[in-house]
């Protein structure tokens, strides 16, 4: 590639001229901060993360990417990669550094003899969703649509299929990595074996993911589902009767439990506009018929204030059903996996469900289990699945003059929950934290954690990905 000299004490700053010779090098878009539309495209999903990156590079393919890491490993400056943008702690962006943004990098085709998916890595869910659902297929994502494929796989992947499919990131059959060094290498396990483990959970630590392929599954397009709205205080009562129903359920449904808001828009039924409401969600993963009994149960428990399955047509509505609520937030999370809900434990949630210091905050108690827990913890970097439930507080608001507000009740909640019998653990994905924590990456990887730090000293010695839930090289 061609060198671009630094001709200033800046070293992020980009001249003119080197901004043309960068023009006639990469086939996308370059993005600075002089440029109109610079504040959106440096936009994040949480908007309580305001970076201002040096330079985006809208990658158009991998050669965009390969040239945007040389860039920035020769300029000694930070690189961020961004998919999806949805990680709340901000790992897509970077202050006075190199984004490669992959959204335009977004295809997806689908082998439907062989059900496998070659996914690239700016797609979202929603658009392997839309491939997928065509032949009646689909790969284990995330909670919402909008989410990016590369950065939920590459930390796991917990949604709506985990309990009968596993996490995203069981179902990659192999990836195609950009390493520090610019080399394009396959991760599988025929090639690159550890690499391979160590992507599987260990985050963005190891290249920049430029493609997927997936094993898919029969899904939909019609489904049995529940998504059903009460009254916050009817949790009270209806929490424990939606335990023991997931903890009886096969593994072929996989439900949740959430303790929220809902704005007063025109957008929401009337029934549940501006109340705070308890959200039983649930889906079954195989035919509509033969999970409608299954399904059921979840459905019927109390008299809610709406029942919008009825008005939920397929998978792919499911999958994108709370896409917009997710909007405009400023936001931080923390989580924590639970070995049992006792009452004690949902006596807590609930009492933190009626504290909440904006409406906009959650409380999102998945269960986990089946498929998921199949998987030895040494199997993948993800680490130890043994818990069947996991508590996410999801601390968010509208308003950014209340982010501190927000912020703070989440750690004290975090810290309160942590005390709880059988707490332990943290997914993180769902971490506001920004990366490096030591005791946050041993509750995550536990006994992995030194075979990861190994893996890190082979394929990116000098730590260069250090731009997300960070796992430094052994010495």
């Amino acid at each position: 590639m061609t060198t671009i000299a630094d001709a200033s004490d800046d070293t992020t700053a980009f001249t003119p001229d080197e901004l043309a010779a960068l023009a006639m090098q990469f086939r996308g878009a370059l993005v600075t901060p002089d440029d109109p539309g610079y504040d959106e495209a440096r936009r994040l999903e949480n908007w309580a993360i305001d970076k201002r990156p040096a330079l985006l590079v809208r990658c158009s393919g991998t050669a965009d990417v390969i040239d945007g890491v040389a860039l920035a490993r020769d300029r000694g400056l930070p690189l961020a990669i961004r998919s999806g943008g949805h990680h709340v702690a901000g790992h897509g962006s970077v202050d006075d550094g190199v984004v490669l943004d992959l959204r335009a990098m977004n295809g997806v085709w689908v082998d439907p003899v062989q059900r496998t998916v070659r996914v690239q890595g700016g797609a979202t869910w929603g658009q392997v969703d839309r491939e997928t659902q065509a032949f009646g297929l689909a790969v284990p994502g995330g909670v919402v649509s909008t989410t990016g494929v590369a950065g939920l796989t590459l930390g796991g992947g917990i949604g709506w299929l985990h309990r009968r499919w596993g996490l995203a990131c069981d179902n990659l059959v192999s990836a195609s990595l950009v390493l520090a060094s610019g080399e394009l290498v396959t991760a599988s396990e025929d090639s690159n074996a550890e690499l391979f483990w160590a992507i599987r959970g260990g985050g963005g630590n190891f290249g920049v993911a430029v493609d997927f392929t997936f094993r898919a599954h029969p899904v939909g397009p019609e489904i049995a589902l529940a998504a059903v709205f009460h009254a916050l205080d009817a949790a009270e009562d209806l929490a424990p009767q939606w335990r023991d129903l997931s903890l009886a359920a096969g593994d072929e449904v996989t439900t949740r439990a959430l303790y929220w808001g809902m704005p007063a828009v025109d957008q929401l039924p009337p029934p549940i506009q501006g109340k705070d409401v308890f959200i039983i969600g649930a889906m079954y993963a195989g035919g509509a018929d033969e999970g409608a009994e299954a399904i059921a149960e979840f459905r019927n428990l109390g008299s809610p204030l709406f029942d919008m399955t009825d008005f939920i047509p397929h998978y792919r509505a499911f999958q994108a059903g709370f896409d917009a609520l997710a909007v405009g937030m400023h936001a931080y999370w923390k989580s924590l996996y639970l070995n049992d809900l006792t009452d004690e434990v949902l006596t807590f949630i609930h009492t933190k469900a009626r504290e909440r210091p904006d409406p906009a905050t959650l409380l999102h108690v998945p269960i986990m289990g089946g498929a998921t827990a199949a998987i030895g913890a040494d199997q993948t970097a993800f680490g130890d699945r043994s818990a069947p439930f996991m508590l996410s507080i999801d601390a968010q608001t509208p308003d950014p003059a209340k982010f501190d507000e927000v912020r703070t009740w989440s750690r004290a909640t975090f810290a309160e929950a942590s005390e709880l019998p059988g707490a332990g653990g943290a997914y993180l994905n769902f971490s506001g934290d920004d990366g490096g924590d030591e005791a946050v990456l041993g509750r995550q990887y536990g006994g992995n954690l030194e075979r990861l730090r190994a893996a890190k000293a082979t394929y990116d010695p000098e730590n260069f990905f250090h731009v997300n839930n960070n796992i430094a090289p052994a010495d």
